[in-house]
């Protein structure tokens, strides 16, 4: 049983550990979603590196866009897996407080990292969208949100607004671990025999990337600004 604070109430400790339950939960889906969003990036390597290597084309379609476009593909792939380790490395208020040099350096290359992955979700996903015109609508709109949230969230730390830059970092971030759950949602369809592969991208990618834009506001809301 942990201490009470002295002079704090019942209802204070009572609101103190639910927001850290809800921290620790936060956390644990996070860290699982990065985890599938790696899996698969390990499982895209695997079956693309052998076909680029002796330059032949797969016969699957979904495999086939991946061979057909390297740069547009992995020009999105590869920053953005970049994105999503570092990012977590940067809202850790521990490293934003004792290594604030760090914090800034690696926060531009971040930047960097995750406005090449928008730009080239959009450039690849939509001309090669295997889930047909659903998939490409949704790319087009939270790709931009994404895109939207980097440039206002560089926008507002170089005005020194710091409670703002964090916000739209959050955001950022929210939107790019939908990744990770798109696949689980792919996974579900699949494993009911709801929707052949094809068909579910669509309806993955919506309800994915809405999710995680609503618990990104929610988080946001519910969750006090860090002090200092």
């Amino acid at each position: 049983m942990s201490p009470r604070v002295p002079g704090s109430t019942l209802g204070e400790v009572v609101t103190a550990r639910r927001g850290l339950g809800r921290k620790r939960l936060v956390f644990v889906v996070g860290a699982l979603l990065i985890a599938i969003t790696l899996v698969f990036f390990a499982l895209r390597l695997s079956s693309d590196v052998p076909e680029l290597l002796t330059g032949t084309v797969p016969d699957d379609a979904f495999d086939r866009r991946y061979v057909e476009h390297p740069a547009l593909a992995y020009l999105h792939i590869v920053p953005g897996i970049v994105f999503v380790l570092g990012a977590p490395v940067q809202l850790a208020l521990r490293i934003r407080g004792r290594h604030y040099r760090l914090h800034r350096r690696l926060g531009r290359f971040l930047v960097g990292a995750g406005l090449t992955s928008g730009v080239f979700a959009l450039a690849f996903g939509i001309p090669h969208s295997f889930g047909g015109a659903g998939q490409a609508w949704a790319t087009v709109l939270f790709g931009i949100w994404f895109v939207a949230c980097l440039v206002l969230g560089f926008r507002a730390i170089r005005r020194k607004d710091v409670r703002r830059h964090r916000r739209w970092m959050i955001r950022a971030f929210a939107v790019a671990l939908g990744v990770g759950t798109i696949r689980v949602w792919i996974g579900i369809f699949q494993a009911t025999g709801l929707l052949s592969l094809q068909a579910s991208f669509a309806p993955a990618f919506w309800i994915a990337f809405t999710i995680h834009v609503i618990v990104g506001e929610w988080w946001l809301r519910t969750t006090p600004h860090p002090p200092g």
